[in-house]
């Protein structure tokens, strides 16, 4: 049930694959989530006709390696569970994409089960009368 949107600068189809799957993974690893439950949008920006922006905010150096990660997912997880996820994406973005860690932009929304529907305009995890 997690949304994931990566944005990645330069990226090909072969590197966003690779990111896609280092989130998936990280995902089924620290928060459980099962194989079958993957929503991805996956972006290439190739600085022309498309960028993103960034600079070295809180000290982190950032390069053109840059990728943003956005997952929304329903809330109710720990602190400790979120770390896990973050340091687990790095890690595995790393491995299978060659993104530097320091290159890893993550941003986590929470939303309620009423703000879900999985298809046919049917609010699977709260359905009404």
């Amino acid at each position: 049930m997690p949304f994931v949107r990566i944005d990645a600068l330069g990226a090909d189809k072969d590197r966003l694959e690779a990111l896609g799957r280092a989130v998936h993974e990280a995902l089924g690893e620290t928060m459980g989530f099962p194989p079958d439950d993957r929503f991805q949008v996956l972006t290439g920006h190739d600085g022309t006709s498309s960028t993103l922006r960034y600079d070295d905010y809180l000290g982190v150096r950032r390069d053109d390696g840059v990728v943003y990660i956005t997952i929304t997912l329903r809330s109710g997880r720990p602190p400790e569970q979120k770390r896990a996820l973050y340091r687990r994406i790095a890690d595995l973005a790393h491995e299978y994409a060659g993104t530097e860690p320091r290159n890893v932009l993550i941003a986590l929304t929470e939303n309620e089960s009423i703000d879900w529907s999985f298809g046919r305009g049917v609010a699977q995890y709260a359905p009404g009368d």
